[in-house]
């Protein structure tokens, strides 16, 4: 929070998981603290899977866990490691 009361807003971000065989997926990353059952995905008619979630301003790593493996976004804005190590994806949100 800024000095003068001030918070930046939380963006709506959507997130899309193209795993059509998949039994479940999940959202994982820095914002749920990489917990498997902050953020389950829902299934789409077409089979992929989304979920919206509100996030704050700056930069966050995260990756989708598809029937319990991790997996890059294809779509994301750039890669890097997480605490583990483990190659994830990363999101601007501004």
């Amino acid at each position: 929070m800024s000095p003068y009361g001030y918070q930046k807003p939380l963006r709506a971000v959507s997130f899309i998981c193209h795993a059509t065989q998949a039994a479940a997926v999940s959202l994982v990353g820095d914002f749920n603290d990489w917990d498997p059952k902050a953020h389950p995905m829902k299934r789409m008619p077409d089979r992929s899977w989304l979920l919206t979630i509100n996030l704050k301003h700056g930069h966050h790593r995260y990756a989708f866990l598809v029937d319990g493996v991790l997996n890059l976004d294809p779509r994301a804005q750039g890669i890097t490691r997480n605490d583990k190590g483990e190659r994830v994806s990363l999101v601007p949100v501004s």
